[in-house]
């Protein structure tokens, strides 16, 4: 054989090598992806039953505070005075 001949060779298993490696990094790519937006599902779906959790704690905190908690009794009480306020506000501008 004859250089250009080997060059040529030479070149075509290089491009072929890169094809190749083409062809599974774009495989690697669509399964990252498809991970990816599983992994985004997974984590809102967490996220809106972590917020849920939440409001079920703070409606719970504010139940039992009006039960008689003593721990929670000035929290509730502030709250019960912030609406309050609130209220009043919404009135003295619905007298305007």
């Amino acid at each position: 054989m004859s250089k250009v001949e080997l060059i040529v060779n030479s070149l075509e298993k290089k491009v072929q090598d890169v094809l190749h490696e083409l062809t599974v990094l774009k495989k690697d790519n669509v399964f990252l992806k498809d991970e990816l937006l599983k992994a985004t599902a997974l984590n809102s779906k967490q996220l809106e039953l972590l917020q849920q959790k939440e409001e079920e704690y703070n409606t719970l905190k504010f139940a039992n505070s009006i039960l008689g908690s003593n721990e929670s009794k000035r929290e509730t009480k502030l709250k019960i005075n912030t609406l309050i306020k609130d209220i009043d506000d919404c009135i003295s501008r619905l007298s305007d």
